[in-house]
Formats: structure tokens, sequence, C-alpha cells
């Protein structure tokens, strides 16, 4: 997609540096003449925004580890003590909590935009497996990280949801211990997850190279859903979509800077800034709603299944749960393989779009469950959007790609960008020049 390198170097140091360390073609080949599809609307623009939002994470977070202590009889006053008394503390310790939530917001409208566009599609399998790697990982790192205040909410919700591995047959009750690091939540817990939660962001770090290495083989995905045909589709990525990519990232940091500075407590849990007491149980334990989405799903399986007319149990509801749980992460992996349609981009397929905003209502759905109690009709709803979910990637796509009649495609993204004239204009200019 790329082409051969156009980079130039201008003096002596530039020629001797690309002789022996050629970063500066890298650069340049990479993020400055890349050849870049001239249709990308403002929702390729989260890329470069979960990039930037990595970098604060992180930046905050070896800033926060400095004066944080992992005990449980330190953990909730030190952090405590970032937000009264280290110097910019407040700010810091409120961008890397905000920011966690401005994380993953971006991140579900990154994978939401790539299953529209058909994102996932041949040839960018490996793009998409690496992405969910990459989901994966932030799932884990926001878990662990969760617990690291020690408030009411963190401790509980930890010693929930690490529970449910018990229902691992054989290796459940040991897998437990093993990330408790004993029988229950305690010092060896927070050190255990402080450890990996300062890890986990430098191994996204990796993945995140791998991904955009991934993206540059094949080259950007596009609106249209159709691959690059000559130089009249693409635009060099400097300019153009820095700029583009600037303004959006201004716009997403006015949230950001919102909530940071007048609002920091908003996204999280009152019940969080009390000190965790393993005597006294929160009265609706609830993880952070970037979570509550897989937590609906969790809590929905409230059946065991077993063979019929007999009473035997083959999965508990437990088990059902964290297999339903786990499997919603699991099944995004293979959707480039579930996904029989042709056609990439969903503005042409149009039974697709009305499947496709159910999915998107289901998934809120599901995150707004995962704040109620599991009980009466919201078990019987979160049930419901668990079924549309597994239905949509292993029955939906599948069949609709197969029966469902897609609008005609543009036959170039010039074409879909300029119209029809964008492929009729060469074509008089050669009957011009004949006569």
């Amino acid at each position: 997609m790329s082409g051969p390198s156009t980079y130039t170097p201008k003096n002596g140091f530039t020629k001797w540096m690309d002789s022996r360390l050629p970063i500066l073609r890298l650069v340049n080949d990479s993020f400055v003449d890349y050849p870049t599809p001239r249709n990308l609307n403002y929702w390729w623009t989260f890329g470069a925004i979960l990039s930037f939002m990595l970098v604060v994470q992180i930046v905050t977070g070896v800033v926060l580890a400095m004066n944080y202590v992992p005990t449980a009889a330190m953990a909730f006053d030190s952090v405590e003590f970032i937000r009264r008394d280290v110097n910019w503390g407040r700010i810091i310790q409120s961008a890397h909590a905000v920011g966690a939530s401005m994380f993953f917001a971006a991140v579900y409208i990154h994978i939401f935009r790539g299953i529209y566009y058909g994102s996932y599609k041949a040839p960018r399998e490996i793009l998409w497996i690496l992405g969910v790697v990459i989901f994966l990982l932030m799932m884990a790192t926001g878990f662990l990280g969760y617990v690291l205040p020690w408030g009411q909410m963190s401790f509980w919700a930890a010693t929930v949801i690490t529970s449910f591995f018990s229902a691992i047959p054989l290796v459940g009750d040991g897998l437990v211990q093993l990330i408790r690091g004993g029988l229950s939540i305690d010092n060896a817990t927070l050190t255990r997850f402080y450890s990996l939660h300062y890890l986990l962001p430098f191994m996204i770090v990796g993945v995140v190279g791998l991904h955009i290495w991934a993206l540059h083989v094949p080259g950007n995905g596009n609106p249209a859903g159709v691959e690059v045909k000559d130089k009249k589709d693409v635009l060099p990525f400097h300019p153009y979509y820095t700029m583009k990519d600037l303004f959006a990232l201004v716009v997403f940091l006015l949230p950001f800077a919102w909530f940071m500075f007048f609002a920091p407590d908003a996204l999280g849990h009152p019940d969080n800034y009390i000190v965790a007491d393993s005597q006294v149980t929160p009265l609706h334990i609830v993880p952070e709603w970037y979570f509550m989405p897989f937590y609906a799903i969790l809590r929905a399986i409230t059946f065991n299944i077993g063979i019929p007319f007999t009473d035997i149990v083959l999965i508990n509801s437990k088990l059902g749960g964290v297999i339903a749980m786990f499997g919603a992460i699991i099944v995004l992996f293979f959707l480039p393989w579930l996904d029989s349609s042709k056609v990439r981009s969903g503005s042409f397929r149009p039974v697709f779009k009305g499947f496709y905003l159910l999915l998107v209502i289901s998934f809120i759905g599901l995150g707004w469950l995962g704040s109620k109690p599991a009980d009466g009709i919201y078990v019987i709803l979160a049930q419901g959007f668990t079924a549309y979910y597994f239905g949509y990637f292993l029955i939906i796509l599948p069949i609709l790609g197969k029966i469902e009649t897609t609008r005609p495609l543009p036959n170039s993204i010039s074409e879909s960008v300029l119209g029809p004239s964008a492929t009729r204009e060469p074509a008089a200019a050669t009957m011009q020049g004949a006569e």
C-alpha cells in the first residue's frame, strides 16, 4: 500500500542517521507521506485519539505510581494523599481516572466503526485480531486499576468478579487463589494487581506497534469499502489527516477537560470514596461503567444447561455466565470469518443497517442493565439483549451476507468522493487529445 520510500535526507546529519538507523525514514513513510484514502471521515480519527489517550494514561500512571502504596492499610490513604498533598496530584489523579473512561469511550466507538465499515474483512484480519487483543489487555488493565484505590466498590467488585472463576471445573478454586494471592482480597492481591496494572500498558504499547504495522501493510480501509486503484484515490497523511486528527482530538478533549476539572468524581461510584471494609457489603455491587455490558451478560445467565428430561447439569448458571462473558469478547476474534458478505461497508448494505442498529441498542442496553439489580424485568431484558448480541454474530451475519441484495459500489474511491464524473473525466480528456 505505502509503496517505495519517498524520504530524502536533507543534510549531512540526516544522511548519516539514515544509513545507520533509518528512524526518520520510518516516521516519514508511516506518518507524513503515507498514502491515505481521500474519503476518510471523522470516524477514522479515533485511532489517533486512542494513541494520545494511551500516552496520557501511561504518563499519569507513572507519576501516580511514585506516590501510591499497594497495601491494604495504606492504599486508600495514599490515593487521598495524592489528591490533597502532592503537587498537581488532584489534576494528575483526575486525568488518570477520567482518562480511563474516555479511553474506553473512544475504543468502543472505534470498534463499532470497524464493525459497521467491515474493517475486519480480508486482507485486514490480523489488524482486527490485534485490535481485539488490545481491547482485552485494556479490560484487564482497567479491572486491575479499579481495585487499587481500595474503596468499598473496588474491594467488593474484585471479590465478586474473581469469585466467578471458581466455577471453572477442576482448576477454579486454585485459579481464584492464584489471582487473589490468597483466600481473600488482601495485601497480596493489591501487590499483584499493582504490578500487573503497571506492566500491562507497556504490553499494550507493543501490541499497538504491531497493530499500526499490520495497518500499513494493506493500508487504511475507507467508508466506501473499495480498494485504492490509483494515485487519485489517496492523499498524503500530512498535512491532510494530521490536521483532521488534531481537530478531532481537540473536540474530544473538551468533554475530557470538563470532567477532569469540574466533575472528576462524576464517572465513579460514591461507595468507592469509602475505605474498603470486608465486614460491610454494599447494597448493589457494580464495576466501572465500561465493564457493565459484559457484567450484564455475566448475570444474564441464570439457568443451568443440562441433558433434557434428566437432572444432569452440564454447565451451571455460574459457569455459564463466565463462558458468556468471555465469549462476548472471543466472538470478535472470529468476526472476519462469520460475516459472509463480500461487501465491506455497511453504507451499501440496507438490511444490514437495521440489524447493526439493533446491535448498538443491545450493547447500550446491556450497559444500562449492568448498573441495575439482577432481578425481575432487568434479568429478562438482559437475557434478550444477550441473545441478540450473540445471535447477531453467530446467526445473522453468516446468513445475511448470503441473502442480502446490496447497493452498487462506486468504481473507485475518487468516484465515492467526487461522483461518477471522477471516472469520466480521464476518458473525456483522452477523446479531446485524439481530436
